[in-house]
């Protein structure tokens, strides 16, 4: 069995479903009440009867009554036990989900990444939508099982361009891996590589933040900070506001940082500490879990005053060599002493987001198919009315075919819902747009009253007869389908509004002008080719 989408997951039973629990436990309540009246005289009566007939047989009986009742009382307390110990297990798997990972234990925590993943395979399994969805998911459930299984860590490099971010990261990569340019902007892909000595953390390079305005950049680098166990955010001077926004996105997704203030050969000694002074005073309001260390990931030349015995000065210059101990230490320590740690929480996260996306993945498909059910019943409504000339005969035909459409949409989003519901359903239906078009005439009218909509829509030309029947009949197809996808896909939970409300929304979205001249090309396609054979 599939499991539900995660509407219909997170309303429990269904209206039909808890009316008959109800009625089943008060028939259970009844019969309880009725034993407790009446057993006790009953079972006295057959035990003297029983003695009178042969004395000592009565007590074998009793003794048999009474394991027979306690077999029938744990029988009961064991399907209430499974019934309300799934309700109450599902209740704490719904807080523990709602929980950050910094807050659940390392078993807490691996317990809900394997039951992630197990839920991602049911998604995928699900028989309605074939093997689309489980081909989409596979290589992202593998990816988190793979690096589970290694081990290994990411540390992904964030910063302004030009702030010296790619220049750091080949320092600690050893060698010239990652592009770097003084104009800037040269990183527009992720780029990574192995951290030499620890085959355990992977370094990662991404566009620079200014780059990431752009749709592409910004894609790459949003994957890359949710794909991050450890973001480095480097810096060339005080914290910009776009910087600071990145640091609170990032610790609310519970990321370990370390914001690196690069280029300090350009402070003095004195300003170099105000300005770390400075920064940590931005962070700590985001967390306190924040570590900051200065950094030069370029070589270069400073000025030094030199005073000789005679108290005379002569300034020279001298080199200064990269330096990046401070960071390569923190680095070190925090892995040692977090690494398990921070890849279980991140490959958590993940997982609670691959199991959204799946969900949201299933969804699409059976919005997919829905649609199509809908494109196949209008198109045949409306041609069927395109064709007929008997007003009746078309009615007929329209409500056989809405019909169908109701009983098929319901039996794709897995709703209980017969032939008998379906009319139900539309007769409800049938009033409302009666009084979204303030008429109180029969159906035919409606259909008359309705093409007026459709002639109202500028820029449409002329309506032939047989097509605008036909196109009438089509717009109110694709207004059934349209209102029962919306409510079969919520779980048939009552919309706000009721189901009027719901089919009142939808008419005056399908009505606009936009939708009516798309609507109405569609229908000079697949209507006239009808009329014409």
């Amino acid at each position: 069995m599939s499991r539900p989408t995660s509407e219909t997951q997170s309303r429990g039973p269904s209206p039909r479903a808890r009316f008959s629990i109800g009625i089943g436990l008060l028939i259970v309540a009844a019969f309880v009440g009725w034993m407790l009246i009446s057993a006790p005289s009953l079972l006295i009566d057959s035990v003297e009867r029983i003695e009178k007939w042969q004395p000592g047989l009565g007590k074998v009986y009793l003794g048999i009554v009474g394991v027979g009742a306690a077999i029938f009382v744990i029988a009961s307390l064991g399907i209430l036990y499974k019934l309300y110990g799934r309700k109450w297990a599902g209740e704490r798997r719904r807080q523990l989900r709602s929980r950050a990972p910094s807050e659940l234990s390392e078993s807490q925590q691996r317990s809900e990444f394997q039951e992630n993943l197990r839920l991602v395979d049911e998604l995928s399994d699900d028989d309605r939508v074939g093997a689309t969805v489980r081909t989409r998911l596979a290589p992202d459930v593998r990816t988190l099982e793979d690096k589970l299984a290694a081990r290994t860590l990411e540390i992904v490099a964030f910063g302004t361009i030009s702030s010296g971010k790619s220049s750091l990261l080949n320092l600690l990569a050893g060698r010239d891996v990652f592009d770097t340019d003084p104009r800037g902007g040269t990183t527009v892909r992720r780029n990574e590589v192995p951290w030499p000595g620890n085959d355990r953390v992977t370094l990662v390079d991404t566009p620079g933040l200014a780059e990431s305005r752009g749709e592409a950049h910004g894609a790459i680098a949003a994957q890359a900070a949710r794909d991050a166990d450890l973001v480095m955010v480097v810096l060339d001077g005080p914290l910009r506001q776009h910087e600071h926004l990145l640091l609170a996105e990032l610790a609310a997704m519970e990321k370990r940082c370390v914001v690196c203030l690069n280029k300090s050969d350009w402070f003095q000694s004195a300003d170099l500490e105000k300005l770390l002074s400075q920064i940590r005073g931005q962070v700590e309001p985001i967390s306190k879990r924040i570590a900051i260390v200065a950094v030069r990931a370029e070589g270069g030349v400073r000025e030094r005053i030199r005073q000789a015995a005679d108290g005379s000065t002569t300034t020279e210059t001298v080199p200064v060599s990269p330096d990046i101990s401070q960071l390569s230490q923190w680095m070190l320590g925090t892995i040692s002493s977090e690494g398990d740690r921070l890849l279980l929480a991140n490959l958590l996260l993940r997982s609670r987001g691959l199991v959204e996306r799946a969900r949201d993945e299933v969804i699409a498909e059976l919005d997919r198919s829905a649609w199509r059910e809908v494109d196949r019943a209008m198109w045949g409504a409306g041609g069927i009315a395109a064709l007929t000339p008997f007003p009746i005969v078309d009615l007929l035909a329209g409500v056989a075919i809405s019909t169908k459409l109701v009983v098929d949409l319901a039996r794709i989003y897995r709703q209980e819902v017969d032939i008998e519901v379906a009319k139900r359903l539309l007769s409800e239906m049938s009033k409302t747009l009666l009084g979204i078009l303030g008429t109180s005439l029969a159906l035919p009218t409606v259909a008359a009253v309705a093409s007026q909509v459709l002639k109202t829509v500028p820029g449409v030309g002329t309506i032939a007869g047989g097509l605008l029947q036909g196109l009438v009949q089509a717009l109110i197809t694709r207004w059934i389908g349209a209102t029962f996808i919306e409510y079969f896909r919520t779980g048939m939970r009552q919309p706000e509004g009721g189901l009027t409300g719901l089919a009142r929304r939808q008419w005056e979205r399908l009505t606009r002008p936009e939708e009516m001249k798309q609507l109405i090309q569609q229908a000079r396609t697949h209507l006239s080719s009808k009329e014409s054979t």
